[in-house]
């Protein structure tokens, strides 16, 4: 696939693949004969990989990190494995964070809609 292919499929812009890619997030992406970037299927899991990641919120240094033990081989799967259920205990404090919010959020549209009502009550009656 095409930059603007892989871009478009998911929701990147190619400025943010060549920066990927510039950073080590990706692999050397392969060139066709015009020198234009070639995404092949392997390429399309590590950018579609990043994305989850970035989209819940990984740090791009945490993935750097992550993509580097893993070019390095069986050997670094367990520093790779302690490294995600690091990211995965950060995320589950977040997601807990932003269901309270989502709570009191919630409680103060409720007050707001019953106020209103009430006050639309209070208006008809004059």
């Amino acid at each position: 696939m095409l930059i603007a292919e892989v871009a478009q499929k998911y929701g990147l812009s190619s400025d943010t693949l060549r920066y990927y890619e510039r950073i080590g997030l990706l692999p050397a992406i392969a060139r066709n004969s015009s020198g234009i970037r070639n995404y092949s299927d392997s390429d399309c899991g590590w950018v579609e990989f990043i994305k989850c990641m970035r989209d819940a919120g990984l740090p791009i240094e945490v993935l750097v990190k992550y993509v580097r033990l893993y070019n390095q081989g069986d050997s670094t799967l367990e520093t790779r494995r302690q490294l995600l259920i690091e990211q995965r205990d950060i995320l589950v404090k977040k997601i807990s964070s932003m269901n309270e919010t989502l709570e009191k959020l919630n409680f103060k549209i409720t007050n707001y809609s019953k106020y209103s009502h009430d006050l639309h009550e209070a208006f008809k009656k004059k």
